[in-house]
Formats: structure tokens, sequence, C-alpha cells
């Protein structure tokens, strides 16, 4: 379901990220096969993720999660739940706010990419 237009993130000017949602669109909600990325990978991605305190507020300056999310998230102690509290923030993002994750994964996390880009470690067609 998507937020209320009180809760949506503002988008920040940071180089890379300007032509997002112009290039992928800012529709709500995520799209299937990025949702479908996400739920395939899960398991992998709840256990994998480094979400710190400088990731969750990298995502919060490219306006890929709201500053409210943020908060809520650092303020989560065991990882696991912070991370499965992240995924579902971004499942509930624009198709736009999705490529801004996977490009902060990419600077920072870069080998988590290829399971949001892949099925399984098999590349889409």
């Amino acid at each position: 379901m998507p937020y209320p237009l009180h809760h949506r993130a503002t988008s920040l000017c940071i180089i890379g990220t300007a032509d997002i949602g112009a290039e992928f669109g800012n529709a709500r909600p995520l799209d299937d096969a990025r949702v479908r990325s996400l739920t395939v990978n899960r398991v992998q991605l709840l256990d994998r993720i480094d979400s710190d305190l400088g990731f969750v507020s990298r995502l919060a300056a490219v306006g890929c999660i709201t500053w409210s999310q943020r908060e809520h998230l650092i303020n989560t102690r065991q990882p696991r739940h912070r991370n499965a509290t992240l995924l579902d923030f971004i499942t509930r993002r624009s198709v736009a706010d999705f490529q801004k994750f996977l490009e902060v994964l990419s600077e920072e996390q870069q080998y988590l990419v290829p399971l949001l880009i892949t099925d399984g470690g098999e590349i889409r067609h």
C-alpha cells in the first residue's frame, strides 16, 4: 500500500540520482519483477545487508527512504529485524526509489547487487 502524501520522500539533488525518476518512473507500488527479486532473495538479504547508520543515512539522503523511516531503522537494534523493515520499506517505494537503493548498495555493498538483478544467480533476460 502506498504511503500517504505526507510520508513521501522529497528528492535531493545528488549527482547521479537527478534523472532516475524520469528514467524509471515514480509509479507505486514497486513492479512485480522487482518485488520478486526482493522476495526470492529475502533470506540472504536479511542476513547480509549491513544496514548501519551510514548506509541508512545515505538511503535517506538520496530519497530512497524517508528521514522518519531512517529514524525507525536506526532505532531497531536487531540487524535482521532492521533489514526486514528496510526491505518492507523498499517494497512499498517506486521503481525510481528501487534504482536509488541499487545505486547506494552498489557503492557500499556491491556484492549484494547480483541478488537483486538476477534470479537465483541466473541473469534475467
